[in-house]
């Protein structure tokens, strides 16, 4: 399991009301964990076939249609009908250490989407042995009770054992879009189909729109009713992001390039040598120098791994091309509580009966509240969860459980029902539960309601005078950071009918509360980096405005004495929206059906935006977003699908790192594609020219797959454990339409192409110049290229810092002393030197091919002095 969070079950009878006697109760205990275990030995996974990984077969099959492989296949084979049987052996063993580098980078890319589906599997709130277990969604077996909760989707096919106003969507079976009710049942009874009213079942996949249950699993994975309906994910055709639309471009490019290069290479030899055999040779060995076959493995390994690296910072990638997108976000929105603060909020002040009573000084008192606080602590309890989730709620109940004298006769408990409850909307913001006793002499409901103080102030139908005069009071609390709520009181006859609203009742004022939610320690240095990193933050809140502000401030936003509240929004035209939120960074009071309109105001800016996200009504948003980042502690199943991203520590740090990550990413990709562009002009070149030209054919095909050896782990390893440059995030956002070949990387790699190759050019002249035989020049120009071929990787690690072998790389250590270590094999073993064609090398000649090499390349890391690059790197 992963990061599983076991909370005791003290009294789930909140929303669940057979839970108050589970204690007493061995059924509703849940499975036992050796039950658990066995279980899902026996029935194996929650999920459909379709989501299992791709196994080692299917990735050999990828790797054996790889244009290179089939090349090197090609090539062996006319040696071997030439009789060259050495010649053939050789180029065939290459086929299997290709295969094997191929085999190494998919199982590679392949293990970090495996860790990546484990991360981003749905949990699931389970109790077993008495317990409640967060686990993973795919870990649910057949006998679990799972928890489920409005906004989440129900992890597999069940029947309901309690609920309180349980409504689905179950269109996902049905094609129904109107949510149905749910009721208890039988835990025998066989799973009927879906759809219908006051049915007792639920389905795996479904949403859940209202209320709470708990539920026994009946069956899981391809038993459900989903798998039985063959929903195979594998079914949905992802579309290819932007970059890999540009890569896949470019391979057709240089694929027609080659063919016709080729074609042409292969009609000269053939004419001028009179050889056809030998000009199809030359056209295959062509065809392997000019093919950048590293573009798609490059593309795949960096994103994978790169969406790898993300979630180790706590940042989950659903969607690829948030990966791409991180490097250019403008502007984040990010909620207030639990992101920008700790989302540990306690109790810090009490208002009631024109008296302030603050905690923090009244720590050192003995347990025990002044009887005047009371019963605001009480009623503010009784609106809330019983066991909540709410962390504002969840300080109220551990307050009140700590400080109010027989806390056990006076708060929830098995003695009382609740009755109704009134939800916070968009219009009220207020939450009113009705409770009443079982207590037959009692006539009358207990009615209790908390929220915004406005709100509160509405229902217990204040004057303008008296709303001014709390007013006063709720700015004291507010100036202090403190989440202010109003709490209120009312009786209603158990006789009666309940009211349809709750406005209808007679609230009776009780005070006010304060909790305190402290910034995130780290929140301030990230916020800094943002601001470096020419990115506005927004901070969007429900809470009180000038509560916002204090936090704005403790955070470090700028402008934050500029607050929107969400009244004022809603007044706000659409083009008034875009003008004022050129300069706001404090949204208060804000809806969540809100942060649409503030996304696509700054879309509409041209910005580019990411939105965090955490209920059922941010959605919208997330998706319309950029970049949406749902939460993943508190978040519901339908924000983090809608989303690009999930944080899974909801700290807003994580963000800043993931686009710091987002950066490097793009960045160190571009290096690695600006490599394998230079890299392959001189290996063309020298394929290509001798031939035209008559000159001995000084590259064969051997030589260029030991330099496919080198070349592809340093494009697809070297280059993405590359650290990121010291300027990342002092850098603007990239412009998202910016390609990933822009005109000056095309003119930097080519130039660095051109500059080996008239290096190599070089060495091969002075060589022919000095008399040397066929072998020697084929050795020294060979040097030349290898040399030249560690010397782009070193200077294309950094655009901005001298090349070196320093820094924290150890793959480039390895790559480069590996291939030190077989050139000097090759040159001076001499059954290696036979392979290679080559004839011994004199120092003198050692000493051409390392000053050629320096020379190919040394303009470059002037014009890094001269700090042409430094923008833009």
């Amino acid at each position: 399991m992963i990061d599983d969070k076991v909370i005791p079950v003290k009294a789930i009878h909140s929303p669940i009301e057979f839970a108050v006697h589970e204690n007493s109760n061995p059924k509703l205990r849940g499975l036992s964990q050796q039950e658990a275990v066995e279980r899902l030995q026996k029935y194996g996974y929650n999920e459909l076939a379709s989501t299992k990984p791709r196994t080692v077969w299917a990735i050999a099959f990828n790797v054996v249609r790889e244009p290179m492989f089939l090349l090197l296949l090609a090539c062996g084979s006319i040696y071997m009908l030439l009789g060259d049987i050495q010649e053939a052996l050789i180029l065939l063993s290459f086929v299997f250490v290709i295969i094997g580098i191929t085999f190494y980078q998919e199982r590679k890319t392949e293990r970090a989407l495996e860790a990546l589906r484990d991360l981003s599997s749905p949990r699931a709130l389970v109790i077993r042995a008495g317990e409640q277990q967060q686990i993973a969604g795919r870990e649910v077996v057949p006998g679990d009770l799972v928890i489920i909760n409005e906004g989440g989707r129900v992890p597999a096919d069940g029947v309901v054992v309690a609920c309180l106003n349980l409504w689905l969507d179950e269109s996902l079976l049905t094609g129904e879009s109107v949510a149905v009710s749910k009721t208890t049942g039988d835990v025998n009874q066989v799973i009927g189909q879906p759809g219908g009213d006051d049915l007792p079942f639920v389905y795996s996949g479904t949403l859940v729109v209202k209320g709470q249950a708990t539920v026994q699993v009946q069956t899981t994975g391809n038993q459900t009713k989903i798998g039985a309906i063959g929903k195979a994910l594998d079914e949905v055709k992802i579309e290819k992001t932007a970059l890999q639309a540009e890569v896949n471009q470019l391979i057709r490019n240089f694929a027609f390039v080659g063919v016709v290069l080729c074609l042409i290479v292969a009609g000269v030899y053939a004419i001028s040598r009179g050889n056809l055999i030998g000009g199809i040779l030359a056209g295959i060995t062509l065809a392997m120098a000019i093919l950048p076959e590293e573009f798609p493995v490059v593309l795949t390994v960096f994103l994978a791994l790169g969406a790898w690296r993300i979630s180790q910072k706590g940042v989950l990638t659903r969607r690829v091309p948030a990966i791409e997108t991180l490097g250019s976000a403008t502007v984040l929105c990010s909620d207030k509580t639990g992101t920008l603060t700790l989302n540990r909020m306690t109790v810090q002040t009490l208002w009631a009966n024109h008296q302030f009573y603050d905690l923090v000084s009244n720590s050192d008192q003995p347990l025990g509240l002044p009887e005047n606080f009371q019963p605001m602590v009480e009623y503010s309890i009784f609106a809330s969860q019983v066991e909540p989730f709410d962390p504002m709620e969840r300080a109220l109940c551990e307050y009140g459980q700590q400080h109010l004298p027989q806390a056990e006769l006076r708060l929830p408990n098995a003695s009382w029902i609740l009755e109704r409850e009134y939800p916070l909307t968009r219009e009220l913001l207020a939450m009113t539960r009705v409770w009443h006793s079982t207590d037959k002499q009692q006539a009358t409901y207990k009615v209790a309601t908390k929220g915004a103080p406005e709100a509160i102030f509405e229902l217990c139908r204040f004057s303008p005078a008296e709303k001014d005069g709390l007013a006063i009071e709720v700015r004291t609390l507010a100036s202090q950071g403190l989440r202010v709520l109003g709490v209120a009181a009312a009786e209603w006859q158990s006789s009666l009918e309940l009211p349809p609203d709750q406005r209808a009742f007679n609230f009776k004022f009780l005070g006010l509360v304060g909790l305190a939610d402290p910034v995130r320690p780290t929140v301030p240095t990230a916020i800094g980096e943002c601001y470096q990193a020419g990115i506005r933050v927004i901070m969007i809140t429900g809470d009180y405005p000038l509560t916002a502000q204090t936090i704005g401030r403790q955070a470090g936003l700028k402008d934050f004495e500029q607050v929107i509240s969400g009244t004022e929004l809603d007044k706000m035209s659409d083009l008034e929206l875009q003008e004022r939120i050129k300069t706001v960074n404090i949204f208060a009071r804000a809806a969540p059906e809100q942060k649409l309109r503030l996304v696509q105001a700054l879309k509409a800016n041209g910005e580019i935006v990411a939105m965090t996200g955490d209920g059922v009504n941010d959605a919208p948003a997330l998706k319309t977003a950029n970049i949406g980042i749902a939460m993943g502690g508190r978040g519901t199943d339908v924000a983090r699908e809608a989303a690009a991203l999930v944080l899974l520590d909801d700290d807003f740090s994580s963000i800043v790192e993931a686009v710091k990550l987002g950066r490097r990413i793009f960045d160190n990709l571009r290096k690695a594609m600006a490599y394998i562009l230079a890299v392959h002009i001189p290996i063309a070149g020298m394929s290509l020219l001798p031939v035209l030209f008559g000159w001995p054919l000084v590259l064969l095909p051997v030589q260029i797959v030991f330099m496919e050896l080198i070349i592809d782990p340093a494009c697809s390893v070297v280059f993405e454990a590359q650290v990121a440059e010291a300027n990342l995030m002092q850098r603007p956002p990239r412009d998202p339409k910016e390609p990933l070949f822009t005109r000056a990387t095309v003119l930097i790699s080519v130039a660095q192409g051109i500059g080996v190759l008239i290096a190599v050019l070089t060495v091969l002249g002075i060589s022919l110049w000095r008399g040397e035989n066929e072998g020697q020049a084929r050795a020294v120009v060979f040097v030349t290229l290898i040399l030249s071929n560690l010397g782009l990787i070193l200077v294309n690690r950094s655009w901005v810092h001298t090349a070196s072998l320093r820094g924290h790389n150890p793959a480039l250590k390895w790559v480069v002393g590996l291939a030190l270590g077989f050139l000097i094999a090759s040159l001076y073993v001499p059954f290696l030197r036979e392979i290679f064609s080559f004839n011994f090398l004199n120092l003198d000649d050692i000493l051409i091919s390392v000053g050629a090499s320096v020379t190919g390349l040394i303009w470059f890391e002037g014009l890094k002095k001269l700090g042409l690059f430094s923008k833009r790197q």
